[in-house]
C-alpha cells in the first residue's frame, strides 16, 4: 500500500472512530508498527490527527464537542483510575462541586467520605452521586442535549450562591499557553466560576486533552491542579508541573 494510500485510509478510520489504537491502524493497512509511527508523526505534523498513548485521535474543530455517551466509551480505565485518585481527596463533612462528564462522573463511585455534599451541573452526577446516597444540589438553568450540562444565565445565577471545600472539573483541552480549555462558552464560564468559588480546585483529564485548546478558555493552568494518568512516556507532564501542580496517576 502507497503512503498516501496508508495516510487516507488511517484518517477514514479516525473519522469514523474518533479514536484508533496502532493494533487497529496496522490491522486497517496492513504495515508494520513502525511504519504507522512514522504516518502518524507525518500526519501529526499537517495537523490532521493528534497522537495518543497507544494509538490517534480525530482532530475535531475548537467547537466540537462529543457527546457525554461518546465520552463514556472512551478512556474508561484511566477515568476509573483518576476518579478513584480524585476521591481520596475527598474528607468527611466536604462540599464539593462535581462538573458534568464522564471522568467526573468516575469519581462519584470511589468516594467512602462520610456526610458529603455534592452540588453539581451534570444531570448524569445527580443519578451517581444518589446511588452513592450523597447529598445532592443541581443549579438551575437548561439542559444542554450532548454534554447533558445545565448551562445558561439561571446556572450562572444560582452557582453564585455556593462555596466549595473542592472542586473537580472536566476539560476539552491542557496547553500550556492557552490553559484549560472547553468548546461551548457558556459551560465554560460556570466551570470558571466553580474553580472560583472553591478551596481548592481540580482538573481531572486523561492525557489525550494534552497540547489541546478549544474555542473558550476556562482558567489559567496555574488556577486548577491537574489530576491525570502517568503513562511513564510523556515528558509533557513535566512542562505542565512548572505550571500548575499534577497529580499523576501511575499506570
Amino acid at each position: 500500500m502507497l503512503t498516501l494510500e496508508r495516510h487516507e485510509r488511517i484518517l477514514a478510520l479516525l473519522k469514523q472512530q474518533k479514536i484508533a489504537k496502532l493494533h487497529e491502524l496496522v490491522e486497517a493497512t496492513g504495515a508494520s508498527e513502525s511504519t504507522i509511527r512514522r504516518d502518524l508523526s507525518i500526519l501529526e505534523d499537517d495537523h490532521k490527527l493528534k497522537r495518543i498513548h497507544g494509538g490517534a485521535s480525530f482532530l475535531s474543530r475548537k467547537s466540537e464537542e462529543p457527546s457525554l455517551l461518546e465520552k463514556k466509551t472512551q478512556h474508561t480505565t484511566e477515568k476509573d483510575a483518576i476518579g478513584k485518585h480524585a476521591a481520596s481527596l475527598v474528607e468527611n463533612n466536604d462540599c464539593i462541586y462535581v462538573d458534568a462528564g464522564s471522568t467526573t462522573e468516575a469519581i462519584l463511585p470511589h468516594i467512602t467520605a462520610k456526610n458529603v455534599t455534592v452540588v453539581t451541573n451534570g444531570l448524569n452526577i445527580i443519578e451517581a452521586a444518589l446511588l452513592q446516597n450523597l447529598k445532592v444540589y443541581v443549579l438551575a438553568g437548561y439542559v444542554k442535549t450532548g454534554t447533558r450540562a445545565f448551562v445558561g444565565k439561571a446556572a450562572a445565577e444560582s452557582i453564585k450562591q455556593y462555596r466549595f471545600d473542592l472542586a473537580f472539573i472536566g476539560t476539552n483541552g491542557i496547553d500550556v499557553s492557552f490553559g484549560y480549555s472547553t468548546p461551548d462558552p457558556e459551560e465554560a464560564s460556570i466551570k470558571a466560576a466553580a474553580i472560583a468559588q472553591s478551596n481548592l480546585a481540580y482538573m481531572v483529564s486523561d492525557p489525550s486533552k494534552f497540547r489541546q485548546t478549544s474555542f473558550t478558555k476556562i482558567a489559567d493552568l496555574n488556577e486548577a491542579s491537574l489530576i491525570t494518568i502517568d503513562y511513564g512516556d510523556d515528558d509533557y507532564l513535566e512542562e505542565l508541573s512548572e505550571y500548575t501542580r499534577v497529580e499523576a496517576v501511575k499506570q
